[in-house]
């Protein structure tokens, strides 16, 4: 079964951490309980065979077993548990990220919240708006009413 995931297999997570691809499969193996199947899986024969045909990969030497590919988590859990200076240095990297990311969506949600509570107020002022205009037509309405006159007046014989 050819699985549709992104995935990075062991021997170019090696390259990018700085490791050799044998050091890191160590690793994995010290700390396998930090590799759930949705973080890495070994592939299989089946898949290997095709991924070698679909890259022109030799299958002379090389490799003795299926490599393991490794998803996104499983990528960056790597960065944790490996100790080449690049793996500490994109593990760092990785932290900070991930709180810049927690505090955008604090700040945005503080800004949501002050976004709602001014809707709210300004709904509010559209009642007393249209309030309002209701007094000011009443009061129009009563100006345009004749009135009598204010002062002395003489009676009409």
């Amino acid at each position: 079964m050819i699985r549709e995931q992104k995935v990075m297999l062991d021997s170019d997570l090696a390259e990018l951490y700085q490791v050799e691809t044998r050091r890191l499969n160590e690793q994995v193996k010290r700390n396998v309980d930090r590799f759930p199947g949705d973080f890495m899986f070994q592939l299989s024969k089946e898949e290997w065979t095709h991924l070698k045909s679909q890259n022109a990969i030799s299958s002379w030497g090389g490799r003795r077993k299926s490599p393991y590919a490794f998803t996104e988590h499983g990528v960056l859990m790597l960065s944790s548990i490996l100790n080449s200076k690049r793996a500490i240095a994109i593990n760092i990297h990785i932290m900070r990220v991930f709180n810049k990311i927690r505090e955008m969506i604090i700040t945005h949600k503080d800004l949501l919240l002050k976004m709602n509570e001014l809707e709210s107020k300004v709904a509010n002022q559209d009642t007393s708006i249209k309030q309002i205009f209701t007094y000011l037509k009443h009061l129009i309405k009563e100006e345009s009413k004749p009135k009598e006159a204010i002062g002395f007046k003489q009676k009409k014989k």
